[in-house]
């Protein structure tokens, strides 16, 4: 459904994602994951149209250049971004009938009900301004917004940003849900929650792609994968900490 072919975004002369490739199939959950400043949140946004590109992406066929912003939302390709960003002065239901407005045209895949019943603690707070929520509550408001608007590929930008782990568990439970029914591009800094919810993931340092497999893969390899992600890792009976992108030895 969606291809990234040679993409490149930079900022003047700060170059962000070199030359990436990616493919994300119906059905199919891809975790990008990596280390701050990998590039991770240039490419959604690039994919989004809410940044230039050089190279080629296009979702179901089309080019996202020429969709742009709106097109491709009204294509079905919707993003969650970063820091939730609700509408501070709208209440819950308020924030989620925002959503229908890229639906328009297309057949109504979750409906506000639905949103209720995956995301429960948003019930009694349906009209509950968003400036009022907390951080987790926005979150679901955010992700409830998005799925109104009936996406035929989800993008998600660290959705787990400052949550605390109960209700990062309780989100992710939300979002296995919703995997069964819409193809997601999920950024993660969580890496092994990314790794439980996806099928496939890559890992990206520097604005390249540096290694990609299937979950069970990278899990088999996660010393490998901590390494360019600049985690502590286990050797033998000790924990040593690796710098991003210098690898260890196998």
């Amino acid at each position: 459904m969606l291809e990234l072919s040679n993409v490149e975004v930079s900022y003047g002369a700060v170059e962000a994602v070199l030359g990436i490739d990616l493919t994300v199939n119906d059905g199919e959950v891809l975790a990008l994951i990596g280390p701050n400043g990998a590039g991770k949140t240039s490419t959604l946004n690039a994919i989004s149209g809410l940044v230039p590109y050089r190279g080629s992406i296009t979702f179901d066929g089309a080019e996202c250049r020429k969709l742009g912003v709106q097109g491709s939302a009204r294509r079905g390709l919707i993003q969650v971004p970063e820091g939730r960003r609700v509408f501070a002065s709208l209440t819950v239901l308020e924030n989620l009938l925002v959503g229908e407005t890229a639906r328009r045209g297309r057949e109504t895949t979750y409906s506000i009900d639905d949103i209720f019943e995956l995301f429960p603690a948003l019930t009694a707070l349906r009209d509950r301004d968003g400036w009022a929520l907390s951080g987790g509550e926005q979150q679901m408001v955010a992700i409830g917004r998005a799925l109104v608007a009936s996406p035929r590929m989800l993008l998600l930008d660290e959705p787990s940003l400052g949550l605390a782990p109960i209700v990062t568990r309780s989100l992710f439970a939300a979002l296995a849900e919703i995997a069964q029914r819409t193809p997601i591009l999920l950024v993660e800094q969580n890496t092994a929650l990314a790794l439980r919810l996806c099928s496939r993931a890559c890992v990206m340092v520097a604005g390249k792609v540096v290694l990609t497999g299937t979950a069970d893969e990278l899990q088999d390899r996660s010393a490998l994968v901590a390494s360019y992600l600049g985690e502590e890792v286990a050797i033998g009976d000790h924990t040593v900490a690796v710098h991003a992108g210098e690898g260890i030895q196998e």
